[in-house]
């Protein structure tokens, strides 16, 4: 767990005339925080700082991101290159172990993917009892509540077993997952293989029918890959940040992944990629005028937004955009994929990246802008976009969640607030009302 870089600085902060002094940490890539956790005890204040931007929430040794210079990397290692040389199983046990695995150590973790693939049988029946078109986030969030009922080992010592957790997680998700698309469609479910690597076991339990076997295509695998690789963990956004604040509850790690999953349902979070396809529909059945879209982008009096571009913490472009632009050029051409929805993106991307306008506030196509046409290609319906975030964000979670578990330090979470509502009242009985 890391410990906080006291640099020996102080920051002074006057309040009434008096001076007040706060040790100010220094992270191992130069990140600095004021260290505030005695501000009230001190001043009798505290700090405001709605959607806690400014705010660090703990110490981390997991993720590094550097918003302003376009930097991302788990562990140390720059996201480009475990896109490039690594499956998402061998990110995952580097998210949740710390280091990238030896080859033992990857067939030992890919054996208990294997071994713990398969969902118990009286949960394919709850499938069963969800009205029909129901969102499979709401889905998948229930299911893996309920998986703390089924294998009840982390209610004692949780990190005891927290390799087997993490193992069985990463592995049903998929399963369940792949489930929830079939019932959607009222198909029969198809089993996992053990012969088949994580992500083509998943494209076989998707799409594989008895009236048409599904064939492995290693580019669309690939693709796959990538895309669950950049989206496993990205510091403290929204939903990890739910994970921790559920699980410094000593909440068990199911329940805690489970409310990161609703967390990650939102339109603003994992939804953003759906809203891209949606919106990159309506241009194309509105004849395709994207410079029409812009425009309406750039009027402050008009609501309109370009979706996928811009992001909260990144200030030039998303260092994922890039690599997954090349893997959707990739998978279409690949797959002969002609899409008009994929000019339209493009031409979007290049008018963007010249326009004064977008430049001068950094709104670069982000993660969203393209993930969601490779989805679109390999078959994957829009409804499915955001438990593909969820499959790929897990590891992160699980990480996030034992890092804050295992932390000596550790604190339930409990923010304060700036009550504004009315002044002491005097209690009015009901016949006076």
């Amino acid at each position: 767990m890391p410990h906080n870089y006291y640099s020996g600085e102080k920051a002074e902060i006057k309040i009434d005339g008096q001076v007040y002094e706060l040790p100010i940490i220094v992270g191992t890539e130069g990140e600095k925080a004021i260290d505030v956790r005695t501000l009230r005890a001190k001043t009798g204040h505290i700090a405001f700082d709605p959607g806690y931007a400014n705010t660090g929430s703990c110490n981390s040794n997991i993720t590094y991101l550097d918003g302003e210079r376009g930097i991302l990397s788990y562990r140390g290692y720059d996201i480009a290159d475990l896109a490039e040389n690594c499956t998402f199983v061998e990110v995952a046990y580097l998210l949740d172990h710390g280091t990238l695995p030896t080859r033992e150590e990857l067939s030992e973790f890919s054996r208990m993917l294997n071994d713990f693939a398969m969902i118990h049988e009286d949960m394919i029946r709850f499938f069963d009892s969800y009205p029909p078109k129901s969102p499979p986030m709401a889905i998948l969030s229930s299911m893996v509540n309920s998986l703390c009922n089924f294998y009840p080992e982390m209610t004692e010592n949780p990190l005891e077993n927290i390799d087997k957790m993490s193992a069985r997680l990463i592995s049903k998700v998929r399963t369940i997952a792949a489930f929830s698309y079939k019932k959607s469609m009222g198909h029969p479910v198809v089993y996992p293989r053990y012969d088949l690597s994580y992500c083509a076991n998943f494209l076989n339990m998707m799409f594989d029918s008895p009236v048409k076997p599904y064939e492995i295509n290693h580019k669309v695998v690939a693709a796959l890959n990538k895309l669950l690789i950049l989206h496993g963990d990205h510091e403290q956004n929204c939903s990890t940040s739910t994970v921790r604040m559920v699980g410094s509850a000593r909440v068990n790690l199911y329940a805690s992944v489970s409310a990161g999953i609703s967390a990650l349902w939102g339109p603003l979070h994992g939804g953003a990629n759906q809203a891209v396809m949606e919106m990159l529909e309506n241009i194309h059945q509105h004849g395709g005028d994207f410079r029409k879209y812009v425009e309406r982008a750039k009027d402050p009096n008009d609501p309109f937004r370009l979706a996928g571009f811009g992001h909260r913490v990144y200030k030039t472009h998303d260092p994922r955009s890039r690599i997954i632009k090349q893997a959707c050029d990739d998978v279409l051409d690949d797959l002969k994929f002609a899409d008009p929805l994929l000019d339209i993106a493009k031409e979007l991307e290049e008018v963007a990246l010249k326009d004064e306008y977008f430049v001068e506030r950094n709104l670069y196509p982000n993660v969203d802008f393209y993930s969601g046409i490779i989805y679109r290609a390999i078959g994957i319906p829009t409804s499915m976009f955001t438990v593909m975030f969820a499959l790929g964000r897990l590891p992160g979670w699980i990480a996030h969640w034992k890092e804050m578990w295992d932390d000596p330090g550790w604190r339930i979470s409990r923010p304060r607030q700036i009550y504004v509502g009315p002044l002491s009242r005097p209690f009015i009985p009901m016949d006076q009302r």
